[in-house]
């Protein structure tokens, strides 16, 4: 909300977008050269790289080296709190498997989810625990999970489920006023919580029911191939864990915290620990099984517990499928995308610096000679500051600064713009890769960004209803005479 935009006046719009042009192009070579491999380390310098003509460009624009730093330093500091989160989140998902808490969400949604409603369900259930913890990547990180893990073992594309996933967690996200970004885009524009949340309803409940619809079809249409060995993959999971529904109370626990906004990272934090205690009253053998030792004793539980929280852990079943699925990297297996992260906020911070990210901004504003071009020019540089920034916050902050007062100008009341910026520059920066929330989610999920790109139905639907909704002038709100004012 504090984030003061760096405007160059020396700087040409040909130079602020040399370094996008650069990183796209690199990304589309180095992606087409290894693949899914591409986010193991090569896309990372790429942004790096991209960060250095960034820098060039502000060289040859009289600003300083420690100006970029700086600001490259206050990009770092702003994702501290989103790099622990992941940490935490690693380690969640360790002692959420070796105390059976995922597994006994696999094994109960095997049997209650039917394959056919499977995909709307999903969408359904992370619609209601988004709106009830404000965040799309506890979402995620909770029963998303698991989701993915139900929709692998019916025979669904994991980018399918996970598309689902997305689509209502990003729902919830959008419409719960626990939720950060819904509280920092009326600020930004001027509007006040509720009334922004009232607004943006109208253009978010046609996205989201197209999106169930959207699901409901493919649910009936798509060949669950799994479905039929459900009942030998019920077996196995029976056979290696102690399925019982008292593990539940963990999950239960830590979104309870969450409503009563409790600080996420003390939340992860407890359910972490509430996992682990899981694990040695549950599931000792599972102990036994990751430390190769004979009996339970306390360096043992330590161990195996520690191992799951840090370390790659993997659970062997009889079921090959399971083997695959019920494996967790731990706190190590969430440096890769805390890798990305940071590599992005270089280049993002190098791009404030310089003032590319205001200028492309100002040259869209230009052009915004209409209501509707104004609302496009909105959407296009929330979209492109997902892009270049790497940041939703940055998604939100930048052009709800730059916009404020051309909506006033257009006698628009400010919840236009809030609603725009939620519409745009929340949702789809789970759709970028190097973008914290992409690289986050396919962390978290275990599904590239691509994989799940074209299924996030909810999330490129959205600001294409912003921009229906400007272009027929559905229930655009004009400022009252004393508002004008």
């Amino acid at each position: 909300m504090d984030t003061k935009i760096t405007r160059n006046k020396e700087l040409s719009i040909y130079e602020a977008l040399l370094p996008v042009i650069v990183l796209i192009v690199m990304l589309a070579y180095n992606v087409n050269v290894y693949g899914d491999e591409a986010l193991s380390g090569s896309n990372q310098f790429i942004l790096l790289m991209s960060g250095a003509v960034a820098a060039i460009v502000g060289f040859r624009n009289k600003v300083s080296y420690k100006a970029m730093m700086e600001k490259v330093a206050d990009n770092l500091r702003s994702t501290s709190s989103a790099i622990i989160i992941l940490l935490l989140v690693g380690a969640l998902a360790g002692t959420w498997l070796i105390s059976g808490i995922i597994p006994a969400m696999i094994y109960y949604g095997l049997k209650i989810l039917n394959p056919t409603i499977f995909l709307p369900a999903t969408v359904i259930i992370c619609s209601v625990i988004s709106i009830a913890t404000g965040s799309s990547w506890t979402t995620s990180a909770t029963v998303g999970i698991a989701l993915v893990g139900i929709g692998k073992t019916i025979g669904l594309p994991p980018g399918l489920v996970a598309g689902a996933v997305i689509s209502g967690a990003y729902f919830g996200d959008k419409m719960s006023p626990l939720s950060d970004t819904t509280n920092l885009a009326p600020a930004m524009a001027g509007s006040d919580l509720f009334t922004h949340i009232r607004y943006m309803a109208l253009t978010t409940i046609p996205s989201i029911l197209i999106t169930i619809i959207v699901f409901a079809v493919i649910g009936l249409t798509y060949n669950t191939s799994g479905t039929a060995d459900s009942e030998s993959i019920l077996t196995s999971i029976k056979e290696s864990f102690n399925i019982t529904g008292w593990v539940f109370i963990v999950p239960l626990v830590v979104i309870f915290l969450i409503v009563r906004k409790t600080e996420p990272l003390i939340a992860l934090l407890i359910g972490t620990l509430l996992g682990a205690a899981c694990a040695i009253v549950f599931q000792p053998q599972i102990l036994l099984q990751i430390t190769k030792a004979t009996e339970l004793s306390f360096q043992t539980a330590y161990t195996g517990v520690m191992n799951a929280i840090t370390i790659d852990t993997a659970i062997e079943t009889s079921n090959v499928e399971l083997n695959d699925l019920f494996s967790s990297g731990g706190m190590k297996g969430m440096m890769g995308t805390i890798w990305l992260i940071i590599c992005a906020m270089v280049f993002g911070g190098v791009m404030e610096a310089i003032g590319a990210l205001a200028r492309i901004s100002q040259s869209l504003l230009k052009v915004a000679t209409s209501i509707f071009g104004l609302f496009a020019s909105t959407v296009a540089s929330c979209l492109a500051l997902n892009v270049t920034a790497s940041d939703q916050y940055l998604a939100i902050v930048v052009p709800g600064k730059m916009f404020a007062k051309a909506y006033k100008d257009k006698g628009l009341a400010p919840e236009n713009l809030s609603r725009t910026l939620e519409d745009s520059g929340t949702v789809t920066s789970a759709l970028v890769p190097w973008n914290t929330c992409g690289a986050y989610q396919s962390g978290v999920l275990g599904v590239a960004v691509g994989d799940y790109f074209m299924y996030a139905i909810f999330n490129y639907l959205s600001p294409i209803m912003t921009l229906i909704f400007a272009a027929f002038k559905i229930k655009i709100k004009m400022l009252s005479e004393k508002d004008k004012n």
